[in-house]
């Protein structure tokens, strides 16, 4: 395994495929779970019968025949404990997509166990809804004796309710993979409380905080009091690890507009206590890329897998923004290498195959101007470059080039329609890519648009409308547009419809 490796793909395929047995001696994993928090939601019964309704409530799992199939898979295959979990499970909730869900998630457990070490330590988060749940089949597929702690993350944000308590913590359950091992443990010590350093505050020297006290036990004296009788007893800066944390949500540096990104706080906490430099750290779930970001920080070695592309994309900006990582530094796997691989993603998901492409031309998410939400795949505007064009005393001025991805049949009238879009978007430009080659028509009404300037670059003419294929694009061939192209994906990514990003499979992060 290369030590920074990104891949793309669902993580139960690519754990039975890819990792090999004791890999990792820290993993740490968020499914997506029921954002909204909402039983109603997670008991609705029945199969879902069109990828429309997958796509949205594409943050948990469903009831669907590939549920099904891991279901009576788990009841025949794999052990008689894990065949009486699945099958009492059946009975107490039925064929629902908590069902689903527990079912999906014991066989990614399952081989989660097989790639962590002997002396290897589990992180498992989640939400009250699912908890109860997840503790059941964490004590079967780990073992009862191996669970260590409960931990509750408490946080100020989120739900502020009037009608009961206020949800303000999740639960992250910590298992070890075998009580004949010794894991590994570092104390991190907590600092101590704001009152606490505030009381101590007027006794501390260059030895840090310290309490007076009479030499022959007789308690506590006033700090004015010492003298030969008395003695310093000095006290911790910090008080032992609890089972319960509190880390605020990301701080503004950090957000990337995902809902449920966890701090880096917290996962400096997991990663420091249960892993050194050097080791090897796992998260199946990684979105936003938290977990990688910190254990780079913390210089251990590291694999995120996500089955969004939008997701990988941003990971791979956001390790190129924080630690110069560029993209020959890590190992990107899962990704189209060539034009078959390419056709195999349109066929596969539509909409991940154009986040895929958006990426590779410098281009952002559209959103749609009247719901609110990202545009289907082939309909509308797909993405949006932008480019710097004037600047009017110390503000800048922006001009745009809308993009639509084509993965089927093209046709002339396309290339029509793109340009009233353009004009309709009052855009500087359009761009048309796509995986077949163009027609002599639609090449014909591509130039038939004209050219434009900026003030920039006033002797440089860009073409209105330019067609550009897959295939150019994986060789090497750059849009003809103004240099300067701005894309953040730290700001942009607040733009994104955070349902587009999270999946089926693997949703958010950190």
């Amino acid at each position: 395994m290369q030590n920074r490796t990104l891949y793309y793909g669902d993580n139960l395929e690519i754990l039975r495929d890819k990792i090999p047995d004791a890999s990792f001696d820290l993993i740490y994993l968020d499914p997506p779970f029921n954002s909204n928090r909402s039983y109603n939601v997670i008991f609705r019964e029945g199969l879902q019968d069109s990828p429309a309704q997958i796509e949205a409530f594409n943050d948990s799992w469903h009831w669907s025949e590939d549920a099904k199939k891991t279901f009576d898979y788990l009841v025949k295959n794999v052990s008689a404990e894990i065949s009486d979990l699945m099958l009492a499970f059946e009975k107490i909730l039925g064929h629902n997509d908590v069902m689903a869900y527990l079912s999906m998630m014991t066989a990614r457990l399952i081989e989660l166990k097989r790639v962590l070490k002997e002396t290897g330590c589990i992180y498992l988060h989640c939400d009250p809804t699912a908890s109860h749940y997840l503790k059941i089949v964490m004590d079967t597929v780990f073992g009862k004796k191996n669970f260590q702690n409960e931990i509750v993350w408490t946080y100020k944000g989120r739900e502020l309710s009037h009608k009961r308590y206020s949800r303000k913590h999740d639960i992250i359950f910590f298992y070890t993979k075998s009580a004949e091992f010794k894991f590994y443990w570092k104390e991190i010590a907590e600092p101590l409380e704001e009152s606490s350093q505030k009381a101590l505050s007027r006794y501390k020297d260059e030895k840090g905080y310290f309490i007076v006290r009479y030499k022959n036990g007789g308690g506590f004296a006033p700090i004015e009091k010492e003298g030969d009788d008395t003695y310093r007893q000095y006290v911790p800066e910090g008080v032992p690890p609890r089972d319960w944390f509190y880390a605020d949500y990301a701080r503004k540096s950090e957000q990337l507009g995902y809902p449920t990104q966890k701090p880096e706080v917290l996962l400096e906490r997991i990663i420091k206590a249960s892993s050194q430099k050097g080791d090897w750290i796992l998260d199946p779930f990684c979105g936003c890329g938290t977990t990688p970001a910190v254990a780079e920080k913390l210089e251990r070695k590291w694999i995120g897998i996500d089955i969004s592309t939008l997701a990988v994309n941003l990971i791979k900006h956001r390790l190129k923004r924080e630690f110069d990582i560029r993209d020959k530094a890590f190992h990107l796997d899962g990704l189209p290498k060539d034009v078959g691989g390419a056709k195999m993603l349109w066929q596969k998901d539509p909409f991940e195959f154009e986040y895929w492409i958006l990426d590779f031309v410098d281009a952002t998410p559209a959103r749609s101007k009247s719901k609110g939400k990202m545009r289907g795949a082939d309909k509308g505007i797909d993405g949006i470059i932008t480019f710097y064009k004037d600047k009017s005393g110390e503000k800048w001025i922006y001009g745009k080039a809308i993009v639509q991805v084509k993965g089927g049949h093209i046709t002339r009238s396309q290339i029509a329609a793109l340009r009233g879009d353009v004009e309709r978007e009052k855009a500087e430009a359009g761009v048309f890519v796509t995986l077949e080659t163009p027609t002599k028509p639609m090449i014909a009404e591509a130039v038939e648009a004209g050219v434009f300037t900026i003030p920039f670059t006033a002797k440089t003419e860009f073409p209105k409308i330019q067609i550009i294929t897959v295939e150019e694009l994986m060789n090497g061939k750059k849009l003809k547009l103004p240099s300067g192209l701005i894309k953040d994906y730290f700001k942009e990514a607040q733009s994104f419809n955070t349902k587009d990003i999270n999946s089926s499979q693997n949703g958010l992060e950190i």
